[in-house]
């Protein structure tokens, strides 16, 4: 895995998180309508109910799913920002920040820091070249 790489997976594992919290509306606007649609024909009554009660029972499966995802983010950046700070200098530090634990655009990032997104790339490649990771990363 390269230094770019093991940075990316928070950027990464945070659009996970967020797919699955759609997810998660799209089960609770499933189970609201398993319970809201009446007729008045005749129906098994267990059919509602065990419609509502799977796609109660899925939430609550993909919260903890989410609830993991979480937690493992915020290890991930605790774990990132401690191979930032080997980084000597601020504005490479500062740009890493911004890139990998905010997940803002070079663009943004160029604006914030008053650079052209040619000097922020520059600036980037720099920082890379700055980490100091143990062995497992190239």
């Amino acid at each position: 895995m390269t230094i770019k790489e093991y940075l990316g997976q928070a950027y990464r594992l945070d659009q996970r998180i967020n797919s699955k919290l759609g997810q998660v509306e799209a089960l609770n606007d499933l189970a609201t309508k398993a319970t809201s649609t009446l007729t008045g024909m005749p129906k098994n009554p267990n059919r509602a109910t065990s419609t509502m009660a799977d796609a109660i029972g899925k939430i609550i499966d993909l919260q903890a799913e989410i609830n993991r995802d979480i937690d493992r983010l915020v290890d991930l950046k605790r774990e990132i920002v401690g191979v930032i700070k080997t980084v000597d200098n601020m504005e490479c530090q500062t740009l890493l920040e911004k890139r990998y634990l905010c997940f803002e655009t070079w663009e943004q990032i160029a604006v914030d820091m008053d650079y052209t997104v040619r000097n922020i790339y520059n600036l980037h490649s720099l920082a890379l070249q700055k980490i100091k990771m143990p062995g497992r990363l190239q």
